[in-house]
């Protein structure tokens, strides 16, 4: 069985042993409801439109990891005198998850990736369990060869390529491993392999970055890789030297963007998924500490600056998503985040949800609701659903420099090349010394236009203005924001029409948060947007003679 570290308090185990399922914070009563309405039903023929559910919270407590939770406790907890409670429970659990999802009924079977995430579950219950039966064993060991299967005939390829093709890979390997004494078995077991070596160089960039454009899902699927290449190591069944390897390059890039509280930015699409349950991780490689204070990633298209107070800068140069269809990208190019001592000051407001709110998933997704300058108040590429994207922008870097104290890095975007009057938005991001950020927005093309810059702040942010300084708090850690020339930022929290100023800080919860935005209209060439970021405590005096000091 591969090693699984917990980093849960004990209160979690209780909750569990007294009925909590995770639910992504959905209503369990209406996830049982939509359950036992369909679970008569053939899986394919199944459509969750008309119910105003999220299929997506519908498949977490099936995902069944409140199970491995427990298993990952006791397995170290051996004298835990709750420990005979939990086998029974989890035994009781698993096998009345089987009795109430026959096979290929309900809304459990509708997707590969769901079947390919509790393969191992089953195959840890077989390990695990030292109270089933040769019948209990039996059922629990068909459940696992149905799923396999199941996985086999419906694995995301092609233009459906993502983190769902590696979850499929994972059951893959598991099921095909537990039957590896039967040709099918064996079949399963090499095409899971074959397939997760290359979904793993495919969706892991060259510098560690995530194809998809989500910091989430790399965690997700490394967490998954490391998973299967720790249990193909200890049963002798694969060299995964070439994967590590891969696997330690995403690593890497994931600590370059921690935070000092252990935090990543919510880029792009994130669904509060785990590899094996909250709190629940697999071995992995654990990269260097003290990672560089300027980084730039050319293939993904991010780069992080480390600043005074242990500030977190985030840049994003990088390309809409995975083509073809850009499933978990954002329309967030040049968008930026801002972090201090592990505070969030500048956020990427986040997913909320991915079904049955299709407002909030347009706008959340969109360009308005990231630090960034839409046009015309357009997003930088088209929505077609609510996951797929059409006429994708390119991003481009123009500019690295490094000269000590201050560095400078510039990128340009088309998504607005696609407008009948076209236009095309650089951004220069600027450090200068420890003390501040200048962010230089400017735009080349024809016709006149309406420009909107945003500065979406944390909902536990207090703010304050002085003078045309904007001062923002989270927990003591304060930055103060100025945008120079005529024009000045106005406040807005919460507002419904349209949506802008909102925040979700957990999938399936959504709240009103503040944003610091303003508009300028004219053509590309007349207008530009010129903002100082200070992040020490006060906002400086003279701003003329700290601008016409930076370096252009």
């Amino acid at each position: 069985m591969p090693v699984l570290a917990i980093e849960r308090d004990d209160g979690i185990i209780n909750e569990i042993l007294n009925g909590r399922l995770f639910t992504l914070n959905e209503n369990p009563s209406d996830i049982a409801a939509f359950h036992d309405f369909h679970k008569n039903t053939i899986s394919t023929q199944i459509s969750p439109s008309g119910h105003g559910i999220d299929m997506r919270a519908v498949w977490e407590p099936a995902r069944l990891q409140h199970l491995t939770l427990l298993m990952s406790w006791f397995i170290p907890h051996r004298n835990d005198t709750r420990r005979d409670k939990a086998m029974m429970f989890i035994r009781d659990e698993v096998l009345g998850w089987i009795d109430s999802n026959p096979f290929l009924r309900g809304p459990h079977y509708m997707c590969a990736m769901e079947c390919g995430l509790r393969i191992p579950i089953f195959f840890y219950c077989i390990s695990f369990l030292d109270n089933l039966t040769t019948e209990t064993s039996s059922r629990i060991m068909d459940t696992i060869y149905e799923h396999t299967w199941w996985v086999s005939k419906n694995l995301s390829l092609y233009s459906s390529t993502g983190n769902h093709t590696i979850c499929e890979c994972v059951g893959l390997i598991f099921g095909g491993a537990v039957f590896r004494f039967k040709a099918e078995g064996r079949k399963w077991l090499t095409l899971g392999i074959n397939l997760l070596k290359k979904e793993i160089d495919h969706q892991i960039l060259d510098d560690g970055g995530p194809l998809e454009q989500s910091f989430s899902y790399l965690r997700f699927i490394l967490d998954l890789c490391w998973l299967a290449i720790d249990f193909l190591e200890k049963n002798s069944l694969c060299e995964c030297k070439n994967m590590k390897t891969r696997l330690a390059l995403g690593e890497e890039f994931i600590a370059s963007f921690t935070d000092t509280c252990g935090k990543l930015p919510a880029i792009g699409d994130c669904d509060d998924g785990h590899a094996l349950a909250p709190g629940v991780a697999p071995k992995r490689f654990t990269p260097l500490q003290n990672p560089s204070d300027c980084m730039v990633y050319t293939q993904s298209g991010y780069s992080v600056l480390r600043m005074n107070r242990s500030c977190v800068i985030t840049f994003d140069h990088g390309p809409l998503g995975m083509p073809q269809l850009f499933n978990h990208g954002h329309a967030d190019a040049l968008s930026i985040t801002l972090s201090c001592n592990g505070k969030p000051l500048l956020v990427d407001p986040g997913t909320y949800r991915y079904n049955g709110t299709p407002l909030w998933r347009d706008y959340l997704r969109g360009s308005r609701a990231h630090n960034t300058v839409n046009v015309d108040g357009c997003d930088q590429a088209v929505q077609e659903t609510a996951f797929i994207w059409s006429r994708e922008y390119a991003t481009q870097l123009l500019e690295i420099s490094d000269k000590g104290s201050n560095k400078t890095i510039a990128a340009l975007h088309d998504g607005y090349a696609r407008l009948k009057k076209q236009v095309w938005h650089k951004r220069v991001i600027e450090a200068v010394e420890e003390t501040s950020i200048i962010i230089k927005d400017t735009f080349l093309g024809r016709g006149s236009h309406r420009y909107e810059i945003n500065f979406h702040l944390h909902p536990d942010t207090t703010v304050k203005l002085e003078g045309k300084w904007w001062i923002i708090e989270h927990d003591r850690e304060k930055i103060s924001i100025y945008l120079h020339g005529e024009d000045d930022l106005r406040l807005v929290q919460g507002s419904e029409h349209p949506l802008l100023g909102w925040y979700s800080p957990a999938y399936g919860i959504i709240q009103p948060s503040k944003v610091l935005t303003c508009q300028k209209k004219g053509p590309p060439r007349d207008v530009s947007f010129h903002t100082t970021i200070r992040l020490d405590s006060s906002p400086l005096k003279n701003t003329t003679s700290f601008v016409t000091g930076a370096s252009c």
